[in-house]
This record gives structure tokens, C-alpha cells and sequence, in this order.
């Protein structure tokens, strides 16, 4: 037994270490790709470059669609990294570590050590996960935070009363909230505690341990105080109308109105299953088999259960009720679950058909790199037309063909050496791989493209080192990557108003000045046959418009469904 268990313990370190290697592969090689990414590090461009960290800009606008709390913690890790591409990640990477020590830990202190290790492991196995911990949005950090604010919560309402656990809940859920707005929502994991202990009719000590929960107050003050505080004392003493405005629009319009009112990522009710269907696999797949565990153990007023899928249940119809919606909404929930998971996964896997439900999923995952890889390799028609649609190069075929190849003829072997009797270590060695390829092969293939790092690149040689660039109807990626500095006429302005201010600006010295303009964004003013098309990214065709191209005294405008871009945002 003492060999067993040691050997157990060997498994379980092999396993760690694999996992926080496949995280941190391929961090620092590659820069800030689109939607999110490139705004978060232009606004932490800026304040390390301005000394200025209360409010967050992107370009010469206040940026006030997220708190800066992410950004402070991009630009800090830039202080102290001094690489943009190491530090811009380094948020995401320790949150994702955290999330995942917090997981063993709550099934070590709810159950065992054993019910510790699958925690953490169903949760290191999912999708969306590994894709959010190799990510720089803020969901992952608000994940941290949530997960730490239920582990100080579960603690004190399930395991014993503790105070320094409650304020460590209430701190985290402040943080939380200031990070990104839905950070409050480990506090309704009180209304299932509240259904449970009047359903158990004992006192066991609930009445102390309630008592103890006014302590959440505070520590919640002290975690929103973190940027509340210094927005409030800005507020105080700056008549400054644009940052009343700021302040208006990120703490109600981008809260308060964008859940009840949404006016973008309008989806319907069912949204979410089809979320859990894809980015929750392979965990998805065993929820046929788990909700009846679950159900039984709900039955038998398991505490435990109650707590961890009654708020799950609450966090998934809090997002269900709002008509805008996002995969990583729900993205809070799927840590909790898999501690849920936990105990009753040992014995799921001893049964047929969940292992070759698994085993059919790592085997799908291999023949599908398998035959994107031969397209990749052979050239067809369907793998050039991906790479042109992204303005991506045909040389690109066989880098990603071989990174796939490799990743299917690794994945087969590993079939064939586990197969379904050890589906479990076969599932996370599948996500460990991925991540790999992903990291070191996949995403630094795609950097120089996904990045727009090429597209600026080829603007800079076109107009020579001594000329001007303007943008108009800009990407954040197209500001960050500008190899000089650079004059816009703003981000969210309607095109006509940029072309308003940048027409002139090019009159003023049209032998040095030169535009970027998104293609649908070119005005009628600009003489059409001068105009450089310097090629795609991110799906987007962009132009170059030389100083001599404008027309002087023109005044014609953009047609009304071209005068704005709604996706900007």
C-alpha cells in the first residue's frame, strides 16, 4: 500500500508539472491578437508610458468600456518583467494557477485529497480553460477572484467558521467587481445556504457562522475601494466633464444598462447550452451521467452540493436572463463544478460507456488535426482559401500542417498506449498537448498575421521611415503595432468626423503624410487611383491614402450604412 500510494503521489506530480508546463508554453512568443487583447495592452501601453494609471485611454480617448484594474496589472507586470509579451500574458497565467490550487484545495478540505487531485484535473482538462488561461482578457483574473471568494466562503459555511476566511471572500468579490462588474456573484452562493440549512431544520452552528457573515461587507469595501476610492477622490476634485462622463458610462451604462438593455452579442435563451456543448468538453460529455448523481446527492441535503451547483444554477440564470451574451459569462462556473465533478468521477470512469464516450472524444480531436493536417500539407483549395480570407501567406501551409501532424500522430499513440481503461490520464494528456501545440507552434505561426505585427510592418516600408501615419476607422492592433508615432481622430467617432479632421491634416504636408483607412471607410474625397491597398488582416482589408490623394475643398460624404462601424467595440 505505501508503494501504491507513493507511486499514486508520483502520477499526481508528473501531472502538475505537465500542466503548468502547458500553460506557460509559448509565453513571450507572440504579441496581442484580437478582439481583446490589443485594447487591454494599449491602455497598459499607456499608462506606463504617461505614469498616468487611474484612467485607462485608447488612443487620445478615455477608454471606459472595462475598470482599469486588468490593465494596472498588465502594465505592473510590465514594470516588472520589462516585456511586453511576457507581461501582457503573466495576469491570465497566475490567476489560471491560482484557480486551479483553489480547486485542489476545496476538494481537499470538502472531501479528500484524493477528490483534490480530480478536481483539479477535470478542471485543467477542459477547453475553455486552457484557452482563457493562455489568453489576456480579464475573464480569467475575474475567475481567479471568483473562485477565491467561494474557497473563503465554502470554507467558513461548510467546513468550520472562519472569520479571515469570510473577509478573504468579501475582498475577493470587491476586487472582483471593480475587475469586471459581475464580481459580486460568489455572494449568492448565500441564498442556496440559506435553502439548505432551513431544509436540514438544525442549528449546528449556521446561527454563528451567520452572524460572522456581516464581515463580507467590509472586506467587499475594501476590495471595490482598490479603484473606487481613487476615482472618487478624481471625481471630487476634478471638474473635468470627461471624466464625469467616464465615470457615467462605466458605472452605469456599461453595467447596469448593458446587462438589462443589451445593445451587442444579442443571443437567445439557449445560448448557454451550446456554450457548455463546445468549450466545456470533454467535461460536457458526462453530464448525462452526472446529473443524476448530483440529484441523488441533493436528495440526501449534501451541503456541499447544494452550495456548489445551487449557485452554479444561480450564476447560469443571472446570464440567461440578460439578452447580451458571451462564452466566458459563464466561464465563473465550471471551476465550482468540476469540485462538484470530483467525487463521483472515480466511479463514472469505471463504467463502459462514459470511458468511450471519452475515448471517442481524444480520438475525433486526433483525426480531425490528422485531416486538417493533410489539407494544410497538400495545399488544397479548402486550406488556401482559410489562409486568404486572414491575408495570411501560402508559406504558412506546411508550418501548421506539421505542428497538427504532430499533435494527431501524438494523440493516436496515446490512444493506443491508454486506451479506454485509463481514459482519465488519456484526457489530460490530450489537453496537455494541445496547449503545447498551441503554444509553442499554432499561435506564434499565426503571431506576425493575427497580431497585425505584418500588416504595420509592411505600412512602415511602403511610406518610408520619415513619413507620417494617421489612422481613421483604426483597430487597436493597427495603434499598438505602429512601428512611429502616430496621429488618430479618434476610436469610436463616427468615420465621417475622423475624415473631417484627417482630411486636412493630410493637406497640411501631403509630401510626408500618409492614411491607414479600413477599406469601407474610404472617403469619396480621396482620389481613388493613388490609393495603395497594402493588404488583410484580421479579416479586414486596409488602404493606404498618400497626402496628395485628398481633394481639397471636397466635401462629399460617406454613405449613411458606411459612416460607422458597429463592431468596433
Amino acid at each position: 500500500m505505501p508503494e501504491a500510494r507513493l507511486s499514486r503521489q508520483h502520477w499526481h506530480l508528473l501531472a502538475c508539472v505537465a500542466i503548468v508546463l502547458a500553460l506557460l508554453a509559448g509565453i513571450g512568443m507572440r504579441q496581442p491578437s484580437p478582439p481583446d487583447e490589443p485594447r487591454f495592452v494599449l491602455a497598459a501601453h499607456a499608462m506606463v508610458d504617461s505614469g498616468q494609471w487611474l484612467l485607462p485611454h485608447r488612443g487620445g480617448d478615455l477608454y471606459a468600456e472595462k475598470p482599469p484594474v486588468f490593465m494596472w496589472m498588465q502594465a505592473a507586470s510590465h514594470q516588472l518583467l520589462g516585456n511586453w509579451n511576457l507581461a501582457f500574458l503573466l495576469p491570465s497565467l497566475l490567476a489560471a494557477l491560482l484557480t486551479l490550487w483553489l480547486c485542489w484545495d476545496l476538494g481537499r478540505r470538502l472531501w479528500n485529497r484524493r477528490v483534490a487531485w480530480w478536481s483539479m484535473l477535470a478542471l485543467a482538462s477542459c477547453l475553455q480553460f486552457g484557452l482563457m488561461a493562455k489568453r489576456a482578457q480579464i475573464d480569467m483574473v475575474l475567475v481567479g477572484l471568483t473562485t477565491l471568494a467561494m474557497w473563503g466562503l465554502l470554507r467558513h459555511l461548510l467546513e468550520a467558521p472562519n472569520r479571515r476566511a469570510v473577509l478573504v471572500a468579501g475582498f475577493a468579490a470587491g476586487l472582483g467587481t471593480v475587475t469586471k462588474g459581475v464580481g459580486f456573484l460568489p455572494l449568492l452562493v448565500l441564498l442556496p445556504w440559506a435553502l439548505w440549512r432551513w431544509r436540514v431544520q438544525g442549528d449546528d452552528g449556521h446561527a454563528g457562522r451567520g452572524r460572522a457573515l456581516w464581515l463580507l461587507l467590509p472586506g467587499f469595501l475594501l476590495g471595490a475601494a482598490v479603484w473606487l476610492a481613487p476615482l472618487g477622490l478624481a471625481l471630487l476634485h476634478s471638474p473635468d466633464p470627461s471624466l464625469q462622463a467616464y465615470a457615467r458610462e462605466l458605472l452605469f451604462k456599461q453595467t447596469g444598462t448593458r446587462y438589462a438593455n443589451a445593445w451587442h452579442h444579442v443571443k437567445p435563451a439557449w445560448y448557454y447550452l451550446q456554450v457548455m456543448a463546445t468549450l466545456w468538453l470533454p467535461g460536457c460529455l458526462l453530464l448525462p451521467a452526472l446529473l443524476p448523481a448530483w440529484w441523488r446527492r441533493l436528495k440526501r441535503l449534501d451541503g456541499r452540493y447544494w452550495l456548489l451547483l445551487g449557485w452554479a444554477v444561480l450564476v447560469l440564470v443571472f446570464f440567461s436572463a440578460s439578452p447580451g451574451k458571451r462564452e466566458v459569462y459563464i466561464f465563473p462556473m465550471l471551476p465550482l463544478l468540476c469540485v462538484a465533478a470530483a467525487p463521483v468521477l472515480p466511479g463514472l470512469l469505471r463504467r463502459t460507456g462514459p470511458r468511450w464516450l471519452l475515448l471517442a472524444y481524444v480520438g475525433v480531436l486526433a483525426a480531425a488535426a490528422l485531416y486538417v493536417s493533410v489539407q494544410l500539407l497538400g495545399g488544397s483549395p479548402w486550406a488556401h482559401a482559410q489562409l486568404d480570407r486572414r491575408g495570411m501567406p501560402d508559406s504558412l501551409l506546411p508550418l501548421l500542417g506539421g505542428w497538427l501532424l504532430g499533435f494527431g500522430v501524438l494523440l493516436v499513440a496515446a490512444v493506443v498506449w491508454l486506451r479506454q481503461r485509463r481514459v482519465g490520464a488519456l484526457v489530460v494528456v490530450c489537453a496537455c498537448l494541445l496547449w503545447n501545440v498551441y503554444g509553442w507552434g499554432l499561435m506564434p505561426a499565426l503571431d506576425p498575421y493575427s497580431s497585425a505585427s505584418a500588416l504595420m510592418q509592411r505600412v512602415g516600408q511602403r511610406i518610408g521611415p520619415d513619413a507620417q501615419l494617421g489612422l481613421v476607422a483604426w483597430r487597436e492592433q493597427n495603434l499598438l503595432q505602429a512601428d512611429r508615432p502616430v496621429t488618430e481622430f479618434g476610436f469610436k467617432r463616427p468615420w465621417d468626423e475622423q475624415w473631417q479632421q484627417a482630411g486636412p491634416w493630410l493637406q497640411q504636408a501631403p509630401d510626408t503624410r500618409w492614411l491607414l483607412v479600413l477599406d469601407k471607410a474610404m472617403s469619396p474625397c480621396v482620389d481613388a487611383a493613388q490609393v495603395v491597398d497594402i493588404g488583410s488582416s484580421n479579416r479586414n482589408r486596409w488602404q493606404l491614402v498618400p497626402g496628395r490623394a485628398w481633394r481639397a475643398g471636397c466635401q462629399a460624404h460617406l454613405a449613411p450604412d458606411a459612416a460607422s462601424d458597429d463592431e468596433q467595440d
